[in-house]
C-alpha cells in the first residue's frame, strides 16, 4: 500500500514538474517576443540586441504581433488545465494578463490614440538618452539609428492618428489645448541644444578622432531628421488632429466605447466591478472622508467652515515654496525622514537607491504634480519626481503623502523589490499592475499617520485631501465616461472636496478623460489592502505582526487583487496552524 502510496505520489509530482517546466520554457519565449516588439524596453531592462531599433507601428507589424499574442494566449490556456505549483500559477495568470491587454488593446483601436493630455509617443522618446546604453562606438551608432528612424516612426502614428480621425477615435479637443506646443519644445536653434545630443556633450573616454566624428554626425542627424519629425508633428497637431478632435468628453462616444471602457476598468481594477459599483463606492468614500476633513479642521483651530478652509490652503502664501530648489530640497528632507522609518515597517528592504528630481520642464505644464521613475539599468537608482511648475499650486502640505506615496514606503520600494526578486521570471518583476501598486501607493500615504510622519493638522489635512482625490477619481472618471458628466462638473466637484489647486484639479481630470479607468485603480486597490490588514488582525489578534503582513504583501511582486486575497488567506491559514 505504502508503495502504491509513493508510486502515485511520484506520478503526480513528476507532472507538476513537467508541466512547471513547459511554463518556463513558454514564458521564456513569450518574454523574448515582448522584448522584440518593445525594443526601447529592452534596452532599458539590459537587453541589448535590438538598441538600434523602434519600435514597429505599421499596420503589418502590429497585426502580426496581435496574431501572435493570441496564439501565446491559447498555448497558456492550455497549460492551465495542467497541474502546476503556486509560484507557476501566479507566473502564468501575470503573463496571460499582459497578453490580454496587448490583444485588447489592438482589437479596441486604442493604437490610433498613441498621446494623453500628458503623455505622447513623442515626449516619451526624450528618455532615449537616460535608458540607452553607451560604452562603445557601437552603442553611439545603435542610438543613432534610432534617431535616424524619427522620421518614419512618427509617420507611423500620425498615420494611426488620422485613421482615428476618420473613425471617431480621438482624444477630446477640450483636454488637448497647447498640446502642441509639446512637439515644440524639443525644437531648438542649436542642436547641441537637444536633448537628444547629451549622450555625445562628453566624449572623453573615446578617441578623438572618433569622437569628433560622433558629434558631426549626431549635430547633422538631430537637425535633419529629429528636429524635422517634431515639427511635422506640430504642425499636423495644430492644422489637421487638434481642430477636427472629438468635442465631447465620454469614452462612450467612441466605437464601441462602453464595451472599451468596462475593459478597461477590468485591466486596471482587476475585478469585475462595474462603473456604478465604483461610482457609489467613490460617493460613500467621498462622504466618510469629508467626516475625517472635519475633524481635522477644527483640530488646527481654524474658525471658518470647510470651503473657507480650503481656499485658506489654496492661497495662503505660508504653504507654498518660493523657489524650485526649496521644493525640491524640502521632498528631500522629508525623503530622507521616510527612510529612517522604514525598519518600522519591514523586514526586507530593497538594496536600490533612489533619488529626488524636478519633472522636466519640456513636460512639466500638463504634468502631474509627481511620479516615480523606475531605473533604466541595474546601475541606476529610482527617481521620484516632483514638478516644479507653477509653485503656487504645489502646496507644501501634500509633500509629506507624496513623498511616502511615490517614493517610499509607497512606488520605490515596492518596484525596486518586485525587480530584485531574481528567482521569479521577467514577467513577475517588471508587470505593474496598476490596482496593486497604486493601492500600494496610496496605503503608504496612510501608513504615514502610524508612523507619526504628518507634524502639523494641515499635513494630515493633505493626506485626507490625497485620499479624497483618489475617492473622487472614483466618482468623477465613471460620471465623465459613463454617466453623462461635463468636465466642469467634475471640475467643481473635485475643487469642492479636496484642497488640490484649481491648476492640479484640471490636469488631472483632462488626465481621466484621456486615459480612461487608470485613474480607478488606486482607491480600489487601498480599500483592499487594508480589508486584507485588518482580516489579518482580527484572526490573529497580538500573534499580528505588521512588518511580516507587509512582506507578505509584497513578496510576490505586483499581481492581481484576488491573487493578492490568495495569497493573504494562504498566510493565515498557516499562521494560525
Amino acid at each position: 500500500m505504502l508503495k502504491k502510496l509513493l508510486f502515485s505520489f511520484g506520478l503526480v509530482l513528476s507532472t507538476v514538474v513537467q508541466a512547471d517546466d513547459k511554463l518556463d520554457a513558454l514564458l521564456s519565449e513569450i518574454w523574448q517576443f515582448e522584448l522584440e516588439i518593445d525594443p526601447i524596453s529592452a534596452t532599458s531592462l539590459g537587453v541589448h540586441q535590438y538598441d538600434h531599433l523602434l519600435p514597429d507601428v505599421s499596420a503589418e507589424g502590429l497585426e502580426k504581433q496581435w496574431k501572435k499574442a493570441k496564439s501565446y494566449l491559447t498555448q497558456l490556456d492550455k497549460i492551465a488545465g495542467k497541474e502546476l505549483d503556486s509560484t507557476s500559477r501566479i507566473n502564468l495568470l501575470m503573463q496571460r494578463y499582459r497578453l490580454q491587454d496587448l490583444v485588447d488593446q489592438y482589437e479596441y483601436k486604442a493604437h490610433l490614440m498613441p498621446i494623453t493630455s500628458e503623455y505622447g509617443f513623442h515626449s516619451s522618446l526624450a528618455f532615449l538618452p537616460r535608458t540607452s546604453k553607451f560604452g562603445d562606438v557601437k552603442d553611439y551608432q545603435n542610438y543613432l539609428s534610432r534617431l535616424e528612424a524619427f522620421p518614419n516612426y512618427f509617420r507611423q502614428q500620425m498615420a494611426w492618428m488620422r485613421e482615428g480621425l476618420r473613425l471617431g477615435l480621438t482624444q477630446p479637443r477640450i483636454v488637448l489645448e497647447g498640446f502642441e506646443e509639446t512637439a515644440l519644445a524639443f525644437v531648438h536653434d542649436n542642436p547641441k541644444d537637444s536633448v537628444f545630443y547629451q549622450p555625445f556633450a562628453d566624449l572623453s573616454t573615446l578617441p578623438k578622432e572618433q569622437a569628433a566624428a560622433l558629434q558631426k554626425q549626431a549635430l547633422a542627424v538631430i537637425q535633419d531628421k529629429v528636429f524635422p519629425s517634431y515639427q511635422a508633428f506640430h504642425a499636423f497637431l495644430e492644422n489637421e488632429y487638434l481642430p477636427r478632435s472629438k468635442s465631447d468628453i465620454a469614452a462612450k462616444s467612441w466605437p464601441r466605447g462602453e464595451e472599451f471602457y468596462q475593459n478597461r476598468v477590468r485591466h486596471y481594477t482587476t475585478t469585475s466591478m462595474s462603473a456604478e459599483e465604483i461610482h457609489q463606492l467613490g460617493l460613500e468614500e467621498v462622504k466618510r472622508i469629508r467626516a475625517e476633513m472635519k475633524e481635522v479642521m477644527q483640530a488646527s483651530g481654524f474658525k471658518g467652515d470647510h470651503a473657507q478652509f480650503i481656499e485658506f490652503l489654496r492661497t495662503d502664501p505660508q504653504f507654498y515654496a518660493t523657489s524650485a530648489e526649496q521644493l525640491i530640497k524640502e521632498a528631500t528632507y522629508l525623503s530622507k525622514m521616510a527612510d529612517a522609518a522604514l525598519p518600522q515597517l519591514f523586514h526586507l528592504l530593497p538594496r536600490t537607491p533612489y533619488g529626488v528630481a524636478p519633472v522636466p520642464e519640456s513636460i512639466a505644464p500638463k504634468y502631474t504634480t509627481g511620479r516615480y521613475i523606475s531605473p533604466s539599468r541595474d546601475d541606476q537608482p529610482g527617481y521620484y519626481w516632483v514638478n516644479t511648475y507653477a509653485l503656487d499650486k504645489r502646496p507644501l502640505y501634500e509633500l509629506p503623502a507624496l513623498t511616502l506615496h511615490e517614493a517610499v514606503p509607497g512606488h520605490h520600494l515596492q518596484i525596486a523589490l518586485a525587480r530584485e526578486m531574481k528567482q521569479l521570471p521577467p514577467v513577475r518583476r517588471y508587470t505593474y499592475i496598476s490596482a496593486f501598486g497604486e493601492g500600494w501607493g496610496l496605503y503608504s500615504e496612510y501608513l504615514g499617520k502610524e508612523i507619526g510622519f504628518y507634524k502639523t493638522p494641515y499635513d494630515n489635512f493633505g493626506r485626507l485631501s490625497y485620499e479624497m482625490w483618489r475617492a473622487c477619481r472614483l466618482v468623477v472618471d465613471t460620471g465623465m465616461h459613463m454617466m453623462g458628466w461635463s468636465r466642469q462638473q467634475a471640475i467643481d466637484f473635485m475643487l469642492e472636496n479636496t484642497a488640490l489647486s484649481a491648476h492640479n484639479v484640471t490636469t488631472e481630470i483632462d488626465r481621466y478623460i484621456s486615459w480612461p479607468a487608470q485613474a480607478l485603480s488606486y482607491k480600489i486597490g487601498e480599500i483592499t489592502i487594508k480589508n486584507l490588514r485588518a482580516k489579518a488582525e482580527q484572526q490573529l489578534g497580538k500573534a499580528f505582526d505588521l512588518r511580516e503582513f507587509h512582506d507578505v504583501i509584497l513578496q510576490n511582486g505586483s499581481i492581481p487583487l484576488d491573487v493578492l486575497r490568495m495569497q493573504v488567506d494562504n498566510y493565515l491559514k498557516q499562521k494560525v496552524k
